[in-house]
């Protein structure tokens, strides 16, 4: 793959060479869901309610853009409930339910359209237990994913490519994509804007972590396959895509 390949992937020359007639969206498939359905069995927690009041205002939108910034050293002191509730709101929380094909939430997205799933290694969060979860942004809930084996540490230093700031967080929140979401609507020219899309919501959560006096970093750099195995994703019709630990600074 060459240069010029990679940066035509930046282009939207692509969007003028579709017939978006045939999408499915156009074509009368349903949509596919827009949060990951929970399987039976599987353990649900609900988050502390109501985070937009709670943390109303923690912190100055001007103050928060002007010392937005990159830490990648933490205090070594937990998260609470609360707090990572809050900060799972600002990166994908729904502010209202706009029919079955689409939820409006705190980040904007392509077409509504929410490529994403948020999850979440667990590292020290008071009352939660070490493992891996997925955030319900409709129900404003966690579900617990995988509980955390003897070596789970290092199954996360091996995704994140031995960043060990990344592993020594209290949580990492990581961002994954169902492509289908935004290719049910926008056909090949759908991967461009899931990348923007997480890069929205990434900033949503540089300027939050500040109202809990957390800081974060974002990081594009994993080891894919290792990545994809912790999350328990498929890699091919969801797969991890940007991922940013956040602790106390």
């Amino acid at each position: 793959m060459n240069m010029r390949t990679m940066r035509d992937f930046l282009r939207d020359d692509l969007r003028l060479q579709l017939d978006f007639s045939r999408s499915d969206q156009n074509r009368g498939i349903a949509p596919p869901p827009v949060q990951k359905p929970v399987r039976e069995g599987q353990i649900r927690i609900p988050l502390p309610g109501d985070p937009a009041t709670a943390f109303a205002g923690r912190v100055d939108l001007v103050r928060a853009l002007a010392e937005r910034k990159s830490h990648r050293a933490w205090r070594d002191e937990p998260l609470r409930p609360e707090e990572l509730g809050f900060l799972l709101w600002a990166v994908q929380g729904v502010r209202r339910k706009g029919g079955p094909a689409s939820v409006f939430r705190t980040v904007p997205s392509a077409g509504c359209r929410h490529a994403l799933e948020t999850y979440v290694l667990v590292n020290n969060c008071s009352s939660l237990e070490q493992g891996v979860y997925r955030y319900l942004p409709l129900d404003h809930a966690l579900v617990l994913e995988s509980v955390a084996s003897a070596e789970f540490t290092a199954r996360q230093h091996e995704a994140v490519l031995m960043q060990t700031f990344v592993t020594r967080a209290p949580v990492v929140l990581v961002w994954a994509t169902i492509p289908y979401r935004m290719e049910w609507r926008y056909m090949e020219a759908a991967h461009r804007v899931i990348a923007l899309d997480a890069g929205h919501a990434c900033q949503n959560l540089y300027l939050a972590v500040q109202a809990v006096g957390c800081g974060t970093c974002a990081v594009a750099a994993f080891h894919q396959q290792a990545l994809d195995e912790l999350l328990g994703v498929d890699g091919e019709d969801e797969f991890a895509l940007y991922l940013a630990p956040v602790g106390k600074v």
